[in-house]
């Protein structure tokens, strides 16, 4: 994960470099030089380099105590990481002091500043850019935005018991209330969503604090489990094996690749020339009720991530104490069953449509703006549509800049088309109900691709 391979032996010093104290790589204070031939040996688990401003750093032993997640930083082992440290990073001066130890060189004069031929007139133009969302304050948050938003959760969480206490709980008013309690859900994950990516504070402390709030207290769920998982689907978005969110675990064939390759190898896990069909069955209604619920309880527990145990538990406290007087336990467990299954369509369809349709591959190296492009669009803006989205209606924006508050997508939004416009890059925008039906037309293009690869190849 993140390079799987065996160590590689260290290669000799490039010309003019030197070998470092105790026979490793590098020297006193980085002064070796080194070519992106070299940088790239180093891209496997036990042995792992990456690049950013030129500097190259060994990343070996920190990579295991990265914030983040051993897996984010480690998909970059070999690469350039200037465009993504700076996507991450708030503040990148503050990390630069954990990077300085790590130093190792930097490339030699005659290498060019990106790997593996990627277009350097794209790149510095997509860094221009970073430099002008910057200075215009356009990664600063609103307070007040925030604040309501959080207010219009709360108020739907009282409005439901509120309504109980009222009026009792006839099967309308549950459903009713069910809705209204699904839709709380789902806005509090859009919420958790932009604490995670540290968009709303300066301090980081405070939106980590904020997120397990939120992801704990309000969701029942784990604050470390959906950043480790969610930072690798930004780092590497729709690529196989290092984007979590593309990891079928062989119920679906995706892409345009992985059908083939499924097809050629007589690989039929499931029929998954109906996957379209099924998707129905198990995407929507199980992936949160079912399959998040119990990889966040095993990753809390195998983490022993006692933290977010407790706060996701309060939730369930607090869940069960309001409702039990109602519904008894079985009720209250049916009730909360019913939301997830409400919420995990939301979820699934909002998630899927900016994703499933776009390009599915294994690395390709391409540069920041392309590789995400390539796996996001947009769908159309509009006062609904950003409510319903949590604003990731502006995915591409989202992915190029994910420290951003999404009240400021639309802001960069015609900034962004424009860069791609100049370069070539396709910027797609749907209508709300065509990226729902592309979500299921590409399951079945899919489907059709593995089967004829499965009877003919």
């Amino acid at each position: 994960m993140g390079g799987g391979g065996q160590q590689t032996e260290s290669s000799e010093p490039a010309k003019g470099g030197v070998v470092g104290p105790g026979g490793g790589r590098g020297g006193r204070g980085g002064s070796a030089v080194y070519t992106w031939e070299e940088v790239q040996r180093h891209s496997h688990r036990g042995d792992q380099w990456l690049v950013i401003d030129r500097k190259v750093y060994n990343i070996t032993q920190w990579a295991k105590r990265h914030p983040g997640g051993i897996r984010v930083i480690s998909h970059f082992a070999g690469e350039d990481a200037t465009d993504a440290f700076s996507a991450f990073h708030p503040d990148p001066n503050f990390v630069r002091k954990f990077l300085k130890p790590l130093l190792i060189g930097e490339l030699a004069p005659t290498e060019p500043s990106q790997d593996h031929g990627k277009n350097a007139a794209l790149v510095q133009d997509f860094q221009a850019l970073r430099d002008r969302v910057e200075s215009e304050g356009l990664l600063r948050a609103r307070p007040l935005f925030f604040s309501l938003y959080l207010g219009h959760i709360l108020l739907l969480e009282a409005l439901a018991l509120g309504l109980f206490w009222v009026w009792g709980t006839s099967w309308s008013l549950t459903l009713l209330c069910s809705l209204m309690l699904a839709t709380s859900q789902s806005q509090a994950g859009w919420l958790q969503h932009d604490f995670g990516h540290l968009s709303v504070f300066k301090k980081s402390s405070w939106n980590h604090v904020l997120q397990k709030f939120v992801i704990g207290h309000l969701k029942g769920a784990s604050a470390n489990w959906w950043n480790h998982r969610h930072f690798q689907h930004h780092a590497k978005p729709n690529v196989f094996s290092k984007d979590p969110d593309v990891n079928s675990l062989h119920v679906f064939v995706l892409g345009d690749t992985q059908p083939v390759e499924y097809g050629i190898k007589k690989l039929k896990y499931m029929p998954y020339h109906h996957q379209h069909q099924y998707f129905f069955l198990i995407g929507p209604p199980l992936l949160i009720p079912v399959y998040f619920h119990i990889q966040i309880l095993r990753t809390m527990f195998l983490r022993q991530d006692w933290v977010d145990l407790a706060w996701s538990m309060s939730f369930y406290l607090r869940f069960f104490c309001c409702y039990y007087p109602f519904f008894g336990f079985f009720g209250s467990v049916a009730l909360i069953s019913f939301v997830r299954f409400l919420e995990s369509h939301w979820f699934v369809w909002v998630t899927q449509m900016n994703h499933l349709p776009m390009e599915m591959d294994h690395e390709r190296h391409q540069d920041w703006l392309t590789m995400q492009l390539s796996a996001t669009c947009n769908i159309e803006q509009s006062t609904f549509n950003d409510w319903f989205s949590g604003h990731l209606n502006f995915q591409i924006e989202h992915h190029l800049f994910p420290t951003m508050p999404r009240h400021n997508y639309h802001l960069v939004a015609p900034l962004v088309r424009a860069l791609c416009e100049k370069h070539g890059v396709p910027y797609q925008v749907k209508t709300l109900k065509k990226g729902i039906i592309d979500v299921v037309r590409s399951l079945k293009k899919s489907g059709d691709l593995w089967l004829d690869a499965y009877l003919h190849k």
